[in-house]
């Protein structure tokens, strides 16, 4: 019995941690169907009285959520996945490829990019975009978001690259294969548990980043959501049904992705711990 006891408190302690991390959200999921701001006031933790699900829709139509959500969307998933693309071709350049002391320099090179707030960086980006003429268009946030992104990617990816056995490119140069066929059909493909952890990671530091968005973006059409959800505003107040069913449609991407992901997600966290 005691046993059994000293067994159950840490799950204990993890179900309660999990209702604290839960309980904002259910906060926010309750307001959205509340019928406006004094519902929520009078009830603030409580089910509503009277669900109201239209506040979706005009969170979605009037509010513009549509524009910002699918924004955010493309931009998300374009950098993360050109980020996943050219930090693939160099781990693999400098960790299987015969580079020397030259691949060694690079990815230390690289990996400065780690110790460099991006705040600390955000006046010569907006210098640079401004320069190439992209400031006030979706380009001025992919670039810095692939940039950024770039040096954690490298990391994550090489770490992987460099635990496969060398023996497997030995048989697909036998086979015949170059360089690039060995990356795209043999090394590629077993980074996949890594590449996905990586693209969870970047997407979501994407789709959440704001002072970019902020700063770079003045057009209504071309915002963000983080950007976008600031807006909930009418002449007088803010709309806080509206704003809270804006949040849920915020935080669907990141619940889709991670429930069809989350077996990769693992496999990536978990490679390289345990050696066949």
């Amino acid at each position: 019995m005691v046993r059994n006891l000293k067994k159950g408190i840490p799950h204990i302690f993890l179900l309660g941690y999990l209702l604290i991390i839960l309980f904002p959200f259910l906060f926010v999921l309750f307001s959205s169907v509340k019928k406006d701001n004094n519902a929520i006031a009078l009830h603030p933790f409580g089910l509503p009285k009277e669900f109201v699900f239209n506040n979706y829709y005009e969170a979605w139509v009037n509010a513009k959520i549509s524009t910002y959500f699918l924004n955010s969307l493309y931009i998300s998933l374009l950098a993360a996945i050109v980020t996943i693309l050219i930090a693939a071709m160099f781990s693999y350049a400098v960790t299987r490829m015969r580079f020397g002391k030259l691949a060694a320099a690079l990815f230390g090179l690289v990996l400065i990019g780690m110790l460099i707030p991006n705040n600390a960086m955000m006046l010569p980006i907006y210098t640079l975009v401004r320069k190439l003429g992209i400031l006030n268009t979706h380009l001025a946030l992919i670039i810095p978001y692939i940039g950024n992104a770039i040096p954690f990617t490298v990391i994550i990816l090489a770490a992987f690259m460099r635990s496969l056995p060398s023996e497997i490119e030995e048989a697909a140069v036998m086979d015949g294969l170059s360089a690039s066929g060995i990356f795209a059909r043999i090394v590629l493909p077993l980074t996949v548990p890594a590449i996905i952890t990586v693209f969870i990671v970047n997407f979501l530091s994407n789709w959440n980043e704001f002072l970019l968005a902020n700063y770079f973006l003045s057009k209504d059409t071309l915002r963000t959501l983080p950007v976008g959800m600031v807006q909930f505003r009418n002449q007088y107040q803010m709309n806080y049904a509206q704003m809270s069913a804006g949040i849920v449609y915020s935080v669907v991407p990141v619940v889709v992705i991670y429930a069809f992901l989350q077996e990769k997600i693992i496999e990536g966290v978990t490679a390289g711990s345990v050696k066949g």
